[in-house]
């Protein structure tokens, strides 16, 4: 299957670097964060959609602009890029998700994704009011897509389960093709969870044997339930016309975080209930000095980011081999981000996709802006 490329949506705000600047201090030399107001998002899916990603992930949490208002204004200034939206099973009703879903799917021509989290962080859990541990968080999950798969059909739904009882729900208007649905997480609950109900199993990016052997599981998983489950991955990038362009601006990053960042990243990376987390933050210890742990696989983000910890860094043509790397590993699917995102949008958009379709791994029009995909 050819690789599908997508792109993040940083609705929770954007910068030049890994982590905001201590406050105090000298004043700034420069702007360092920016705004997630709907102009610059909408730049950032503009240049993803002129570019030629499939989507962008549009992520949830207390710190992101709510992803489905996003995804319903930025689908107007955008033309073929498609929104993977983030939600979190407990916090509303897998009958009310499918009328947004269904509603948005056919006022956008077809361009909703939806992302699956079941959470990770149990302090941002709590805020929610959401009190179920891990493993409950993943047994709800697949009710609630037990419950939205049926209401695709546009037949009456009747589920009693532990999280969820419905009597007679329906979505009146179905779509024709209902959107794809993603859902991620390293734990066998999750890969439980995405083999009997999900179309695409995500993981965070790792080196390509380890991220390939979880893929691996996934699918034996969906093939003992009778079903073919796609595969993918979310990594960062940093990708310039030569190797030493690109290893600067990640030495750069790195430098701009002190240590106090780190120990409070770390601390709090303890206290966390998902396999994927700790699994991020255990990426770099097999590194060498520059946190390489794989040739252009860099573990810098892991320091101090909750979520994807991996970075691939190198020449266009470098994160290019990577990519097929992954790709032969199993990643059907790929989400990557930078910092700031519309740069490296460009950065990737314009060194990197032609060189994958070159090599046939995307598909025919995939990373060409939409008027020469058109010719």
């Amino acid at each position: 299957m050819p690789l599908e490329l997508h792109w993040f949506l940083p609705s929770h705000g954007d910068g030049r670097d890994l982590a905001e600047p201590a406050r105090g201090g000298a004043r700034p030399a420069r702007i360092t964060r920016r705004a997630p107001d709907v102009g610059y998002l909408a730049q950032v899916a503009q240049a993803a959609d002129r570019l030629g990603f499939a989507s962008v992930l549009t992520p949830a949490g207390l710190f992101c602009e709510d992803p489905w208002i996003v995804a319903s204004a930025l689908a107007a200034q955008t033309e073929r890029l498609k929104f993977m939206i983030a939600l979190r099973p407990g916090l509303v009703s897998p009958t009310l998700v499918a009328q947004m879903a269904a509603t948005l799917h056919r006022v956008t021509g077809g361009r909703v994704l939806l992302n699956i989290v079941a959470g990770s962080d149990p302090d941002e859990q709590h805020r929610y009011g959401d009190w179920l541990d891990h493993d409950d968080r993943y047994a709800r999950a697949e009710e609630f897509l037990a419950i939205l798969n049926q209401l695709w059909s546009g037949r009456p739904v009747d589920h009693t389960g532990a999280h969820y009882r419905v009597r007679g729900a329906l979505l009146a208007r179905p779509p024709e093709a209902p959107p794809t649905v993603f859902l991620g997480g390293s734990s066998p609950a999750a890969r439980q969870a995405a083999a009997r109900h999900a179309d695409v199993y995500l993981a965070w990016g790792e080196t390509p044997a380890l991220l390939g052997e979880l893929l691996n599981r996934a699918r034996d998983r969906a093939a003992e339930e009778g079903r073919t489950l796609r595969t993918g991955s979310r990594l960062h990038v940093i990708s310039r016309d030569t190797a030493r362009e690109a290893w600067a601006e990640a030495e750069r990053l790195l430098a701009g975080v002190d240590q106090a960042r780190i120990d409070a990243a770390r601390k709090r990376f303890s206290r966390t209930e998902s396999e994927g987390q700790r699994r991020a933050a255990a990426l770099h210890a097999g590194g060498n000095a520059r946190m390489e742990v794989h040739p252009n696989v860099w573990a810098g983000y892991s320091l101090v980011r909750p979520g994807a910890g991996a970075a691939l860094v190198g020449s266009h043509e470098e994160v290019a081999e990577r990519i097929a790397e992954y790709h032969a590993a199993g990643v059907d699917h790929l989400i990557l981000s930078g910092q700031p995102h519309l740069e490296e949008a460009y950065w990737v958009g314009e060194g990197v996709l032609p060189l994958l379709r070159h090599d046939g791994l995307l598909a025919a029009d995939a990373g060409r802006a939409p008027e020469l995909a058109a010719r």
